[in-house]
Parts: structure tokens; C-alpha cells; sequence
């Protein structure tokens, strides 16, 4: 079984013991809970949302808060002495999917 959900604007596939880096959930402590699932996959039965499963929810556990890689921008402009480097690392909330559950339609 596995399902799409949407989080921070980007589609994940997941399935249970996936572990997943997602954009930094606010407000979240133990448990998180997405609601926006867009596709689900259960042995030969599929459904598909429009734009969501209504009834459909995947249950995660808040496992840490992670970076990602430091993406570097350097700016200047040629025959000057004008030269900017900037570092940045996203933090990302790293979440483990503990189960899929559909309550039909």
C-alpha cells in the first residue's frame, strides 16, 4: 500500500516505514497527521482524488529537525570591486510514516 500526499506545495509517495524529509511543520510536537492525499494505492484497488481522498489520512511521527545541503549564491559585476557571497541550508522537518488509513468512500 502506499499513498501521495501534498505538503509545503511538493507531492510525496510514501508508504509505511518510509522515512521523509518535508518542509518545517509548524506547531508540531509528536504525532503529525496529513490530510491532503491525493492518490492511493492498496493491492489492486486504486483510487484517485479530485483533487483529494476526502476520507483518506496518513499518520506520521515527528522524528527531528533537519538541514539540507548549503546552496551557495555569489553576485558581482565585472571590472568592479562589487562582490557578494551568500550561504543559505534549509531546514526541513524529518517525519516517519507509521500507517495509511482509508475510510472508504
Amino acid at each position: 500500500m502506499y499513498a501521495i500526499i501534498e505538503t509545503g506545495g511538493k507531492q510525496y509517495r510514501v508508504q509505511e516505514g518510509d522515512l521523509l524529509d518535508v518542509e518545517l511543520l509548524e506547531g508540531v510536537e509528536k504525532e503529525v497527521r496529513f490530510d491532503h492525499v491525493l492518490f492511493l494505492k492498496s493491492g489492486d484497488a486504486i483510487k484517485v482524488g479530485a483533487p483529494h481522498l476526502p476520507r483518506c489520512t496518513v499518520h506520521a511521527e515527528f522524528v527531528s529537525e533537519v538541514k539540507g545541503p548549503k546552496v551557495v549564491a555569489y553576485k558581482y559585476k565585472r571590472r568592479e570591486t562589487c562582490r557578494k557571497k551568500v550561504g543559505h541550508r534549509q531546514r526541513y522537518a524529518r517525519v516517519k510514516i507509521m500507517r495509511i488509513e482509508d475510510y472508504g468512500t
